[in-house]
């Protein structure tokens, strides 16, 4: 599968200055000026007693797509779990390097570590919206699964399905303060359900204010091909992104 275009989020100054200072205020704002608060705060922190309870149901190898600053990454590491943050900004993958983790810079959409092998793949913290794509974005995610592997993603507490375009914000800096627009979408758990052919609901459940739902691709795989390993990331070199070659190689 083909990598979108550039993604804007990634090169939005002030995400990236919000992840180093560990705050906001940061939002989330559509063509019509309606705003969506980040969490950076809580992204920024420990994992807390919610997040705990969505890695308890983490099976094998994990991938974290979207990891942000890299809390999960680094609670799944401390537990001696075998997983991978993939963020496209990157004072996310410092950030997340700096605690610990492995992370590489790199869209969900390109080639990544493990492809066919993971057990378990995240979308937590609104990253269902990547790309405003979600079908696109499912579907993707089913080729990083094994077969019988499990997605768990992060809903929207409302019923909704919004695709729209965005931009990043700080409104404190004013204009200055804006990143460039990207699609990004807001499903709330019937409409991610909706766009889910080709997975089966493992669970569902809320927990904070915060909704969850968990999907699991089918058994069996449409390839002639044997099942492969588990996914194995311990033989990879993960370094932090410089200016000649963003993401680290095989």
């Amino acid at each position: 599968m083909s990598a979108p275009p550039a993604v804007a989020w990634a090169g939005a100054d002030p995400y990236a200055a919000a992840l180093r200072a560990g705050r906001g205020p940061l939002f989330l704002r559509r063509a019509d000026g309606w705003l969506l608060p980040l969490e950076v705060e809580r992204w920024c922190a420990r994992a807390d007693r919610i997040d705990r309870t969505v890695l308890d149901r983490c099976e094998g190898a994990v991938l974290d797509i979207g990891c942000g600053p890299g809390r999960l990454v680094a609670e799944l590491a401390a537990r001696g779990a075998t997983v991978l943050g993939v963020d496209v900004s990157a004072a996310a993958v410092d950030h997340t390097v700096g605690l610990g983790g492995q992370a590489l810079r790199r869209s969900v959409f390109e080639p990544l570590p493990g492809e066919g092998r993971w057990d378990t793949a995240l979308l937590m913290d609104g990253n269902v919206g990547i790309g405003g794509d979600p079908a696109a974005l499912l579907r993707r995610v089913a080729q990083l699964l094994r077969p019988g592997g499990v997605l768990i993603a992060e809903t929207a507490p409302a019923d909704i399905d919004e695709r729209v375009r965005v931009q990043v914000v700080d409104l404190s800096d004013g204009p200055a303060g804006n990143g460039g627009c990207f699609p990004w979408a807001r499903l709330g758990t019937p409409a991610l359900l909706r766009c889910a052919r080709g997975w089966r609901r493992a669970g569902q459940w809320t927990a904070g204010g915060r909704s969850f739902l968990a999907l699991r691709t089918l058994s069996h795989s449409n390839s002639a091909e044997p099942p492969k390993s588990t996914a194995v990331i311990s033989s990879q070199r993960v370094r932090k992104p410089s200016a000649a070659r963003p993401v680290a190689d095989r």
